[in-house]
């Protein structure tokens, strides 16, 4: 799983804030590997700098470069959920459970 976004990005501090200490401590969390791609502004955290090494390849996946928080699922290289907004963490843990199964 990757999250997307930057310090300077008020939905992502939100997200941070309401979310990420329950997502921490969550068997879910135990069972996949965790990534955050963040950018001093957020609007640079799609530039390819900020993407090294196995995630490149997720970076040149995502249709539309802009916006965050960006929940990503990735399963074998590939992006299989892309979820957009904090409001959308809760269909990212749907589909992440559904995966898990």
């Amino acid at each position: 799983m990757i999250l997307i976004g930057g310090p300077d990005c008020p939905p992502c501090v939100r997200w941070k804030r309401e979310y990420r200490a329950a997502w921490i401590a969550s068997p879910e969390f135990r069972q996949v590997a965790w990534e955050e791609v963040e950018a001093a502004q957020f609007r640079e955290a799609y530039q390819e700098r900020y993407w090294p090494g196995d995630l490149a390849p997720i970076l040149a996946q995502i249709p539309r470069k802009s916006g965050a928080p960006r929940f990503l699922i990735v399963q074998s290289g590939r992006i299989v959920s892309n979820h957009l907004g904090v409001s959308k963490w809760a269909s990212t843990l749907e589909d992440l459970r559904k995966l898990l199964g």
